[in-house]
């Protein structure tokens, strides 16, 4: 099982390595992560494909290449510096991290709440809820809970 560490991993070596596109397996997991960080502006674009590059044309994954396919994310910078600077996780297996509505609001807010510490503006922190996995300025305005999975800026 791949957890949302391996992504936030391999994007921040990413970054830190100034490599202009990297591949991460393609999960349901990874594919929402990486959607949020597209929605955000952390990356340039998001592809399907297998471990030697992005598809030119659409392939489906099936049972026979499930092993090779690959989400390939492209990085921005902006005037030679990674947009994104870090990327952490929140929630790990062995504790596991949810949060209320009003609790997710506080931390949206600036304020820590228990042992997180609340969002910096240039910062987003990304949730997984009941309607999938968005970002907790999104949840919020849903009005729902999640668990806390990670914290991209």
């Amino acid at each position: 099982m791949v957890g949302v560490y391996d992504i936030c991993a391999r994007v921040q070596n990413g970054f830190r390595a100034r490599l202009g596109r990297i591949a991460v397996p393609e999960t349901k997991l990874n594919l929402s992560v990486s959607r949020v960080l597209y929605n955000q502006g952390f990356v340039s674009s998001v592809t399907r494909g297998t471990h030697l590059g992005p598809d030119a044309t659409y392939t489906p994954t099936t049972n026979l290449n499930v092993a090779e396919r690959r989400l390939w994310l492209s990085l921005k910078y902006y005037q030679d510096q990674p947009v994104l600077r870090k990327m952490s996780c929140i929630s790990k297996p062995s504790r596991r991290i949810t949060c209320s509505a009003n609790q997710l609001q506080t931390l949206a807010s600036g304020q820590p709440w228990n042992i997180i510490k609340g969002v910096i503006p240039g910062e987003i922190m990304i949730v997984s809820t009941t309607r999938g996995v968005v970002d907790i300025q999104e949840a919020v305005k849903l009005g729902l809970g999640g668990t806390l999975l990670a914290r991209a800026g």
